[in-house]
């Protein structure tokens, strides 16, 4: 079976201008499945983006399976940028007969895409999604990272059978599913009074790393480590305030603003790490003139602009790039390294592996702050550096 089965053409009168598009626009850019379907296997692309047109498990938010539609009449319009982008559009993922067969479509897509070093970008449908996103990484062998930017953890009991899963509450599944290759959880953006502290008390014991939104209202810069850190994102659009994003059936008051979330898909897209991309629960029966369209439409065009901006110091080679400072801890501890890049001025500070059989490497890499430095240079061990070392136990 190839790829072209599992998707529809999209129809050109739905995102089309009627007078066709300016040269300079993305919709004259992308490679667009409409008569004949992207050759992916060739390795153009860098980037291939897909609606998936199924919302049943999205909680009180069905209509969400509309998206990718009108998600292209708004970002089709957008000039391309300072880059020269590599695009593909593979069309839409229709409903399976179940849900179950929805998520066999994408785990395989992302799968064939991500091996071919294709960054697949998932538009519409439930958040559920992202445990099929996840299940794309079940045959790298290799343990993954993931970042969710939402205002809750979604970690309600889960009665659904087999890898079936409802959006509120897909990270059982994810976190509990074997065989287990995740090696981080990171929350963005989550709001206390929709957390209940059992919860909070599941990611302390796992060690994960949950981010309170009240973090970034004076700099959202500082999610940009924690994003730098994943091998794959997904993004509720829930997590936006409905002021800038009301087309979600959940939306709320707080959130991120629009601009900030624009910010975070840029930081996504400049992650050398980051493999796939699904931005999730946009519901246009919500919208208010096509406003949260075209806002998801921009973040996904900072995502690609982020993506064309890569500095490619992931994996830290060669070394002449980098910088390397050691500082003491108090009471002679130990010692704590850190690695400065000279192309982008991003920080890591290295995780030693605790003693047992051997290991190919000697040290896990993560990405980190200054401002973590600047802690471990008056002798305290940053609160990221434990818990990373837990995680390796």
């Amino acid at each position: 079976m190839s790829l072209k089965d599992f998707f529809t053409p999209v129809t050109p009168n739905t995102f089309t201008p009627k007078s066709g598009f300016l040269t300079s626009q993305m919709g004259s850019k992308a490679d667009i499945f409409i008569d004949t379907f992207p050759d992916v296997e060739d390795k153009h692309f860098d980037i291939a983006l897909f609606g998936v047109q199924d919302g049943r498990k999205a909680v009180n938010n069905e209509g969400c399976a509309f998206a990718p539609d009108y998600f292209r009449a708004q970002f089709y319009l957008l000039n391309e940028g300072a880059f020269e982008s590599k695009i593909a559009d593979l069309g839409n993922i229709k409903a399976g007969a179940t849900v179950a067969d929805t998520y066999i479509a994408v785990k395989t897509i992302v799968a064939e895409l991500v091996k071919n070093k294709i960054i697949p970008v998932i538009i519409g449908g439930g958040q559920d999604l992202t445990y099929a996103q996840y299940l794309g990484y079940e045959g790298l062998e290799q343990k993954v990272d993931l970042v969710v930017v939402d205002n809750q953890f979604d970690m309600n009991e889960d009665g659904e059978d087999g890898i079936v899963t409802r959006s509120d509450c897909y990270l059982n599944k994810i976190f509990l599913h074997q065989p287990n290759y995740l090696f981080n959880f990171s929350n963005l953006g989550y709001q206390t009074f929709f957390v209940n502290q059992e919860s909070l008390s599941v990611m302390e014991k796992l060690y994960f790393d949950a981010h309170r939104l009240g973090d970034f209202s004076q700099n959202i810069a500082l999610a940009e480590p924690v994003i730098r850190n994943a091998n794959l994102v997904s993004f509720d659009m829930g997590a936006i305030r409905s002021a800038d994003a009301v087309a979600n059936a959940n939306a709320t008051p707080n959130g991120f603003d629009g601009e900030k979330a624009c910010r975070i898909a840029r930081y996504a897209g400049i992650n050398d790490k980051l493999t796939s991309i699904g931005f999730y629960e946009f519901n246009p029966a919500y919208d208010n003139n096509g406003q949260t369209a075209l806002l998801l439409a921009q973040m996904v065009w900072y995502f690609i602009d982020g993506f064309y901006a890569r500095k490619r110091d992931f994996p830290l080679t060669p070394k002449s790039q980098f910088i390397i400072y050691r500082t003491s801890l108090k009471d002679a501890a130990g010692e704590m390294v850190f690695v400065k890049s000279k192309k982008s001025d991003r920080w890591w500070m290295q995780v030693p592996y605790p003693p047992g059989p051997t290991k190919n490497e000697r040290y896990h890499l993560i990405p980190c702050k200054y401002d973590d430095y600047q802690q471990a240079i008056n002798g305290e061990m940053p609160d990221l550096w434990w818990r990373t070392y837990q995680k390796l136990t």
